[in-house]
């Protein structure tokens, strides 16, 4: 009992994470990718969560940002956990209620592309997003994401 009343009297250290929201938004089949100014690869809309804002929120504001697109959260895809980068990834499928395609500040280009031709500079933890919501799981799926190259580990959060 004694070891038990130490432990718990002995300070912890948490990790602090950030928390990514991305969006996979189908149209006819095909799903929008941005292309990043910062970079030059596409990827799907989204980034992290501001102070003070919940997971709907934040995946709003940054589809918005990123597209020029108004979108409603339909259903959680995935949640990835990237320990490289002490971040932790939501990905939602969701649907466009509003807005007008664009480029943007953060994006050069969004376009909607086949999931079977994607292009080649798509960041590779993407196109894993992709896929996975094209499985349709009734749950979440929990996957951890790796860096898996030179040039992904990189690159700023995604």
């Amino acid at each position: 009992m004694q070891n038990l009343a130490h432990a718990s009297n002995t300070p912890t250290h948490s990790a602090h994470f950030r928390v990514g929201v991305y969006a996979v938004i189908f149209h006819e089949g095909q799903v929008l990718l941005a292309l990043r100014r910062d970079i030059d690869w596409w990827n799907l809309p989204g980034g992290g969560l501001e102070i003070g804002e919940t997971v709907e929120e934040g995946m709003q504001r940054e589809v918005r940002e990123e597209t020029g697109l108004e979108i409603e959260v339909e259903k959680l895809v995935g949640v990835y956990s990237k320990p490289q980068k002490q971040e932790v990834v939501l990905s939602f499928l969701c649907r466009v209620i509003g807005g007008t395609l664009q480029s943007t500040e953060e994006s050069r280009e969004c376009r909607y592309f086949s999931p079977d031709a994607l292009p080649a500079n798509t960041l590779p933890k993407h196109r894993q997003r992709v896929m996975d919501a094209l499985l349709n799981q009734p749950e979440a799926i929990l996957r951890t994401q790796r860096a898996t190259s030179e040039e992904d580990q990189h690159l700023p959060n995604s």
